[in-house]
């Protein structure tokens, strides 16, 4: 078989041939991680197995299933993987096809010199190099994007910034009690939800933490945030699905037509009634309502809503449950803390209100008011037992 090493620098050879194979190794095992597979079948399981590989170079013509049929799988199981084809005149009507679908990075014909091979290999370890840059790249920038965005909610509504840390933990966890697959968007567009309330008047945020009821025009105005935050997001690259669900996180569960299990939705409808359901559930908790109570409501007042997603909300944590409370400083502040009572200055300025989950950015922001204005300490905290 093979050399190991890092998934950067290693290659698959596939070929039904076993003297083919052996020659390649012969010829470039001292230059290249090489692992080998003599049928498509076989590439498929070491993939699998043993991947991901930074390059996979097959044969076009085998038995069972060709090197185009081979590659196809390979760029569905792992997209990043470039793909070669070793073809013989016969079969280049057929590669060249498949170099024109998209699917193939080079095509190299048979017999091909030990230093040709060798020369497009390293061609191929470099363009993979190159896409895991641009990957790596592009998701710093979203990181970063993100975090930015996140941390100027938790400054401008330190309570949007903990309903957004609700939304998401509740979001994640009726997808793995649906046993939805693992998609990130979901626990992103749950975590930036809440960021259109950075255009929100103070006097709305004020409102809405207190739940104190609304005018039809501050309504109007809340209830657009979703909006807001779904146009701030479209701009990023890759956000698109999670744009969408954000833009929809106020609007009705749609069930209609679509099938009774959830893991069978599109990846974008799935995320809106997870995101819409733990909305309404958090709102109802928020007022006071129990699990048992919240679910029920939501079962009555949405009539359309899947009864599959009833069920998982009677396990879903509630925050402030276990916990007790404990007298602290700010230098004694943790994640996941939750004040029991207003801070306030030395002056009587209520600076975070009661109910407000402690993070990262908040612990920055008290740090920095401390420094200036002063904030009272002790203070009341309530905490995982």
């Amino acid at each position: 078989m093979s050399t190991t090493g890092p998934a950067s620098e290693r290659v698959l050879f596939v070929d039904d041939e076993q003297n083919v194979l052996d020659g390649i190794q012969r010829s470039l095992r001292k230059h290249i991680m090489i692992q080998t597979a003599s049928s498509g079948a076989d590439g498929l399981r070491l993939l699998r197995e043993a991947g991901p590989f930074a390059l996979v170079v097959s044969d076009m013509r085998m038995p069972t299933m060709n090197g185009a049929q081979f590659l196809t799988k390979v760029r569905e199981q792992e997209p990043d993987t470039v793909r070669m084809i070793l073809s013989g005149q016969a079969d280049l009507e057929a590669t060249i096809a498949a170099v024109n679908d998209g699917h193939i990075y080079r095509f190299l014909s048979k017999p091909c010199p030990a230093e040709k091979l060798l020369a497009a290999v390293e061609d191929g370890l470099r363009q993979h190099r190159l896409i895991n840059a641009e990957k790596v790249l592009l998701e710093q920038t979203l990181s970063g994007a993100v975090k930015m965005l996140i941390e100027i909610l938790g400054i401008v509504s330190p309570a949007a910034s903990s309903r957004a840390s609700r939304l998401q933990r509740y979001v994640l966890e009726l997808a793995c009690a649906l046993s939805l697959p693992a998609h990130w968007q979901w626990g992103l567009a749950a975590h930036v939800s809440q960021i259109g309330c950075v255009t929100l008047p103070q006097e709305i945020l004020s409102k809405v933490e207190a739940s104190q009821a609304l005018t039809e025009e501050e309504r109007g105005l809340f209830e657009s945030h979703p909006q807001v935050a779904g146009k701030l997001l479209a701009t990023i690259p890759r956000l698109d699905d999670v744009a969408a669900i954000v833009s929809a996180q106020f609007g009705q569960p749609n069930c209609a037509g679509k099938p009774d299990n959830i893991s069978d939705w599109n990846l974008r409808s799935a995320g809106e009634l997870l995101l819409q359901t733990a909305c309404e559930f958090d709102r109802l908790i928020t007022r006071g309502a129990t699990r048992e109570s919240a679910a029920a409501a939501l079962k009555a007042s949405k009539p359309g809503l899947l009864q599959a997603i009833i069920k998982p909300l009677l396990s879903l944590k509630i925050a402030n449950q276990g916990l007790i409370v404990r007298q602290v400083r700010l230098k004694d502040l943790a994640l996941g803390m939750i004040l029991d009572e207003d801070l306030v200055s030395p002056k009587g300025i209520r600076l975070v209100p009661s109910g407000q989950e402690i993070t990262r950015t908040l612990i920055v922001r008290l740090s920095s008011i401390a420094d200036g204005v002063g904030v009272v300490e002790p203070f009341r905290v309530r905490v995982s037992v």
